[in-house]
């Protein structure tokens, strides 16, 4: 039986989008409360009933929640235009070597705005 874990993550950042028109809003300094959704795919264990442990994500996820939660995401390495896009590539970058199987990183700006990153570069 195959099944796919999803677990979800918040945060709050500031961020600014230097390489969008002068004259676009989001070019202006502004704040998300941003939902990060890490799904993991694969194989469901059979003795332990599960796909993956959920505190293992979390594990991996907690230090980076750390360097973004609060902060102005332009100033990290690797998000100096930090689109969603860019944003949920990076989470990708720094979770994958971690987190086996991972699937799909999906990351809301708002509660209607969102990207999905399947891990494609």
């Amino acid at each position: 039986m195959r099944a796919t874990l999803t677990k979800d993550f918040r945060f709050e950042a500031a961020h600014t989008l230097p390489t969008l028109p002068e004259e676009h809003k989001c070019r202006q300094m502004h704040g998300h409360s941003f939902k990060v959704e890490i799904s993991i795919e694969g194989t469901v264990d059979e003795k332990i009933g599960w796909v993956y442990d959920h505190k293992l994500i979390s594990n991996a996820m907690q230090p980076l929640l750390d360097l973004l939660d609060h902060g102005y995401l332009n100033d990290i390495e690797g998000l100096e235009s930090p689109t969603i896009e860019r944003l949920a590539g990076w989470f990708w970058k720094k979770l994958s070597p971690q987190l086996p199987g991972l699937s799909e990183i999906v990351i809301f700006e708002t509660p209607t705005a969102r990207c999905s990153f399947k891990g494609e570069f």
